[in-house]
């Protein structure tokens, strides 16, 4: 197994891409912590399936956007599997809505920014002091940083972007300390997510377009992201990884 004795911390973890990279790092043998925010039933679904792969997991509730969650959720993950994490996933960030400039407040801007970029922020301060050599580092960008976002998304594809820098910023702070920081930046992916915030026509009409003319799963998103959280990825860092199915080129 890829993982084995390795410990993982997954934001957003208990339900799509963050359900299946949960399962995924725990069948490749990590210890896995997963983290939700108000959905206790997800998180142990989650929980049963990683369960029944043979993985071994806890799931802790807590709003990454909250300095006090965050230590609490590394504190329950150092209690539950020893004093080290080896990989972290910032699964956290939505698009939450979509709004025009002029229906922006600051309110909008604060939530939005600190959901998707705070929350990485805190969590990889968190972690760099518990993760030693050879840990790695995996931040969820977007398809919206590469191009700007769909109509009404432009502060989700700011924050997105912002997390595409720190990306770089921290491969090259943590480098020398034998930590690696990469981000993935997926395009249209058959999760809740484009249930929610896009419409039928629309998918079938941006699937068409797209090179491989079909939508990607949460499975093969989780696949990337188990090759750069192990050692088969050991001299990758800083990268923006796109998955899109050729909908987009950087």
């Amino acid at each position: 197994m890829k993982l084995e004795g390795k410990v993982a911390i997954v934001t957003g973890g208990a339900r799509d891409l963050g359900r299946a990279i949960s399962v995924k790092l725990a069948a490749e043998g990590a210890k896995v912590c997963l983290n939700y925010f108000d959905n206790e039933a997800d998180a142990q679904e989650t929980l049963a399936l990683i369960k029944n792969v043979g993985g071994e997991a806890i799931a802790v509730q807590g709003d990454m956007t909250k300095a006090a969650a965050v230590k609490n959720l590394f504190a329950e993950c150092n209690k539950a599997f020893g004093d080290k994490v080896d990989v972290l996933v910032n699964v956290v960030g939505g698009i939450v809505g979509r709004k025009k400039i002029t229906e922006q407040d600051e309110d909008w801007y604060d939530f939005l920014m600190d959901v998707n970029m705070r929350s990485v922020f805190l969590c990889t301060r968190e972690v760099v002091p518990m993760m030693p050599a050879g840990g790695s580092i995996v931040n969820f960008s977007s398809l919206a940083a590469r191009d700007g976002g769909g109509n009404g998304a432009s502060m989700y594809a700011t924050a997105k972007g912002a997390v595409m820098t720190f990306t770089r910023s921290m491969a090259k702070e943590l480098g020398p300390q034998g930590i690696r920081c990469n981000a993935i930046c997926p395009g249209t992916i058959a999760t809740s997510f484009h249930d929610r915030f896009n419409t039928p026509e629309n998918r079938e009409r941006m699937k068409a377009s797209y090179a491989l003319r079909r939508e990607g799963t949460a499975d093969e998103v989780a696949d990337l992201v188990c090759f750069l959280a192990c050692s088969e990825s050991s001299y990758l860092t800083g990268t923006n990884i796109d998955i899109n199915g050729g909908c987009f080129f950087s």
